[in-house]
């Protein structure tokens, strides 16, 4: 992290952005602490609400007639209860509890339990930290926890999974004493197995009586419970295998590499043998970097590696167990600046949303998605390349180079410098990421944004009337004379089924690779736009001409179809065919041709990028698939977000600045001066 610390005092002169800067950090310190408690106020409502059956179901698998929690049997007598003996036997005493003050109590203790096991983790960063992180670590610890998968399933559940998290962490960072450690870890490790891979550690840094109290704390709560519960603890450690057998092991909530090589088809003494191999692989490489890292003093790195590991190597691991990948952000990547964000909103994205949210619905990339936060894990225990300490760049990497402000071009229109123009390359992993999420987020909005079917049309009709009174209503006239031209019919289609993505990425990825500062002035242009038209499609839902009834329009790329279902075939029914205002087919192609205009070298190239969107709005009228309002709509938003970039970022730098990787030593932010003609805008 980059020293931030003002100066000593003094200086008139620097007082008041000293002040500005404090005050600022307080403002956004107080609006964290009110998001945190917003989702903790959420995440007790969204457990609390749920009726008796389908919230803490893992806790409320002793559930009896009279509501009270028992246990009539064996803790293991179904698949629902997957922990510990000795998380059976800490459990028992809430069996006098009544159901809906339990619900309550829990829900209250664990959302407790959350709040210290951030506070720990924000405390226990490596130095060395600003005050402004210190300041903020804590609440946005938190709210990123709150966020997570494995503390809302954790929550909903009602598991155990956060307890041996936070014992560990009160252990490494809080508790003062060899021995209190230990014993503080061991009980963990009653709760999960794998976390005695904590004493190695603690044994190879130099906490030897830390490390053999947390083993005998551990024998010593595994030999209570066989005398207290023998007939569990016999089915859960040799007749389950230590938890192996419990539940479903092949299911996609066991992020382990036991359940990994199990989805894959391996099964018997071969996947045994290869399990047990890949665990000692991943324990020795692991366990060797966590070790290191804790030594140059990255405690709760070392801490986040092993966690990882362990879950890694358990027979079984739920979701609600894979805190410890989160933890990993605490490391620090890469030498540039711009490149510190790719681990962190990687690991945050991997462990906060689905796998179909990140990864495209393609049977090839099935393997990774199935087992993405485990990748993660391994990634993060077995290859990242978290920097030293005693790397130049821990605590000063290459400055990001960013362009000198222009003034605006329009002198009517005022500029609101929002964010630097940078001149550098963006990281890659980032951009993919926010890619895909984007479009994600894009789908989902667009196919939850439904006006329903009589509010489309009357829409419709209203777009229809329009058109009349301009003298536009070429949508008829133009379908029924494609039809009667088969090649041309056959050609449109193909144009809008496949140009609407590929031309859009093609773009963007030759940008990526030979204008890196127009990639960002046009990207942030086209994400604009893409948010603007989902405004349009949540407020003003549309039903296309060949879904309007009594219009007599052909739909030539879907076929004949029924009115009253508009979702049918491959593609419709998973997007909302009524959200036609603005056409992005039309907008995104614009922006495609806008973009070639003003970049590409050659006329000819200029000439054949304004072609595309002329294909487009001949492809989307034609196929009934748009009204030409709608290309109006799709024209406006791209309009506004390059107008928008303008506004918020700055005319567009002329020339691109410096290479990729400068060079320069870690140290000042290197800016790149643009020359300024006597108007204000930039030259050439």
């Amino acid at each position: 992290m980059a020293n931030v610390e003002h100066g000593g005092a003094g200086n008139a002169f620097g007082a008041g952005p000293a002040r500005t800067s404090r005050s600022w950090v307080v403002a956004v310190g107080a609006g964290l602490w009110l998001a945190v408690v917003a989702l903790l106020l959420r995440q007790a409502a969204a457990v609390l609400r749920l009726p008796p059956g389908e919230r803490l179901t893992d806790l409320e698998t002793w559930i009896g007639p009279e509501g009270v929690l028992h246990v009539p049997g064996s803790l293991y007598a179904t698949d629902r209860f997957t922990g510990t003996p000795f998380a059976g036997l800490v459990l028992k005493p809430l069996k006098q509890s009544a159901e809906s003050a339990l619900g309550v109590a829990w829900t209250s203790v664990s959302l407790l339990l959350v709040v210290a096991l951030g506070l720990i983790a924000a405390r226990a960063l490596p130095e060395p930290v600003t005050r402004r992180t210190s300041l903020l670590a804590a609440p946005v610890a938190i709210c990123l926890l709150m966020v997570s998968l494995p503390v809302r399933n954790a929550m909903h559940l009602g598991q155990t999974s956060i307890l041996p998290v936070l014992l560990v962490l009160l252990g490494c960072f809080t508790v003062r004493g060899q021995r209190t450690s230990g014993v503080l870890i061991g009980i963990g490790a009653a709760f999960q197995p794998t976390m005695l891979l904590f004493a190695p550690l603690l044994w190879l840094t130099g906490r030897r009586t830390a490390a053999i109290s947390s083993v005998a704390t551990f024998l010593g709560c595994t030999a209570l419970t066989w005398a207290v519960m023998p007939s569990d603890s016999w089915t859960y450690w040799v007749h389950h295998l230590a938890g192996a057998g419990l539940g479903s092991s092949e299911g996609l909530t066991n992020q382990s590499l036991h359940g990994a090589l199990l989805r894959f088809g391996m099964h018997g003494p071969l996947e045994i043998v290869l399990f047990l191999l890949l665990a000692a692989a991943v324990c020795y490489v692991g366990l060797r970097r966590a070790v290191r890292y804790a030594r140059e003093g990255q405690l709760l790195l070392a801490v986040a590696l092993t966690g990882c590991v362990a879950v890694a190597i358990s027979p079984t691991t739920w979701q609600h167990q894979m805190l410890w990948v989160l933890l990993t952000v605490a490391g620090r990547v890469g030498k540039r600046a711009s490149d510190r964000f790719v681990w962190p909103v990687a690991v945050i994205l991997a462990i906060s949303l689905p796998p179909k949210v990140l990864l495209p619905n393609m049977t090839l990339l099935d393997p990774l998605a199935q087992n993405v936060v485990l990748v993660a894990a391994l990634a993060a225990a077995c290859a990242v390349p978290f920097l030293s300490t005693s790397s130049p760049y821990y605590g000063s990497p290459t400055p990001t180079v960013y362009a000198a402000p222009v003034r605006a071009r329009l002198r009517k229109v005022p500029l609101l410098p929002f964010w630097k123009r940078l001149l550098t390359r963006p990281n890659l992993l980032l951009e993919l990421l926010l890619i895909r999420v984007g479009y994600s987020a894009y789908s989902h909005v667009r196919l939850v944004a439904r006006g329903g079917r009589p509010t489309a049309e009357h829409h419709g009709e209203q777009i229809h009337s329009l058109e009349k009174a301009l003298f536009i209503d070429i949508e008829h006239w133009a379908n029924h004379a494609v039809v009667k031209v088969p090649w041309l019919e056959e050609f449109l289609n193909f144009y809008y089924e496949t140009f609407h993505f590929f031309v859009p990425l093609g773009v963007l990825a030759v940008l990526y690779i030979r204008r890196p500062v127009d990639y960002r002035w046009a990207r942030s242009a086209l994400g604009f736009a893409t948010v603007l038209a989902l405004l349009g499609f949540w407020l003003y839902p549309l039903a296309p001409p060949r879904l309007m009834p009594g219009l007599g329009f052909i739909d030539t790329v879907h076929g004949v179809q029924d009115f009253s279902k508009p979702d049918y075939g491959t593609l419709t029914s998973v997007t909302n065919q009524y959200a036609a205002m603005p056409s992005l087919h039309f907008g995104w192609s614009l922006w495609c041709g806008v973009v070639i205009a003003v970049l590409a070298p050659k006329v000819w190239m200029k000439v054949l990028g304004l072609l595309h969107p002329f294909f487009t709005v001949c492809a989307i009228v034609a196929t009934a698939n748009h009204w030409v309002l709608d290309a109006v709509g799709g024209a406006t938003v791209v309009g506004i977000g390059f107008g928008l970039v303008y506004v918020l970022a700055g005319p567009r730098p002329r020339k691109e600045g410096v290479p990729d990787d400068p060079g320069e030593p870690p140290g000042e932010t290197v800016v790149a001066p643009l020359p300024v003609d006597v108007k204000g805008g930039s030259a050439g």
